[in-house]
């Protein structure tokens, strides 16, 4: 019964149709923001939201119960459960910061969708080489606010006038938001020799160091891809491997009558 229960869970179909509901409760939940849809269909809102989140709770009484204690064992059950349990929590219907939590249940499209999951897996792989990474950039952006403090805090107090005003406004730098006419440009009048600082600021920052982080995520998820591949292989050979020998055991006592 379980196993049955599990191999219909794994369904395409049932699969594809709980990412539908996910996506229908995603836009009912952007409809409760419209003061004109809640007063003419309010009623008709609350009853699908209902619904939507009925079919999840069922859904993981299901799973639960297909996989036992083995339900425990997959994070990405534990992360169904925690954003079906937030909506769950009392109250959660009329105080607007629980309300506004319940949109998380759209995360629940990650879980859902193997393609995701592996852009997720992939994107959690690279958080320690990534570490490196961010370290490097708080050194550079540190050094960066110290010397743009220094030489330009005078004029510019509201920029640079600190460490964190300077480090917020190299970050709008890095970013490539208004850099130019916004900030290096109005520095630039006063101090004309500032471009030495700020262009291989930039060069550093957003050309080099955001682009390796990009490398280091297309790299892990390469990696979980192969390895979804491996998985996927193996399974197959386990599968044929068994069938093998379950006819091999059939032709045995075929041999012996």
């Amino acid at each position: 019964m379980r196993d049955t229960l599990a191999n219909w869970l794994a369904h395409p179909a049932v699969r594809n149709g709980i990412i539908g509901v996910i996506l229908i409760n995603a836009v009912v939940l952007g409809l409760e923001t419209s003061e004109t849809v809640m007063s003419n269909i309010g009623w008709l809102v609350r009853l699908v939201d209902w619904i939507c989140l009925t079919i999840f709770v069922l859904e993981l009484a299901v799973k639960f119960y297909a996989h036992g204690t083995r339900f425990f064992r997959n994070g990405w059950n534990i992360f169904d459960a925690v954003i079906v349990g937030s909506a769950l929590i009392p109250g959660g219907h009329s105080v607007s910061a629980l309300r506004a939590l319940r949109i998380l249940r759209v995360l629940r499209v990650i879980s859902a969708a193997p393609r995701l999951r592996r852009v997720v897996e992939g994107l959690v792989s690279a958080l320690p080489s990534m570490g490196s990474v961010f370290l490097l950039m708080a050194i550079i952006f540190y050094i960066g606010a110290v010397i743009s403090t220094t030489l330009f805090g005078e004029s510019f107090p509201d920029w640079f006038g600190t460490l964190a005003l300077s480090a917020y406004s190299l970050f709008q730098i890095m970013t490539l938001e208004s850099w130019s006419m916004g900030i290096v440009r109005p520095v630039m009048e006063v101090y004309p020799y500032a471009w030495v600082f700020f262009v291989p600021f930039i060069l550093l920052t957003t050309f080099a160091v955001v682009n390796l982080l990009v490398g280091l995520i297309v790299n892990s998820m390469q990696d979980a891809h192969s390895e979804d591949k491996t998985r996927a292989t193996d399974d197959h050979r386990e599968a044929v491997l068994a069938r093998l020998e379950a006819i091999e055991k059939k032709l045995d006592k075929l041999s012996s009558q």
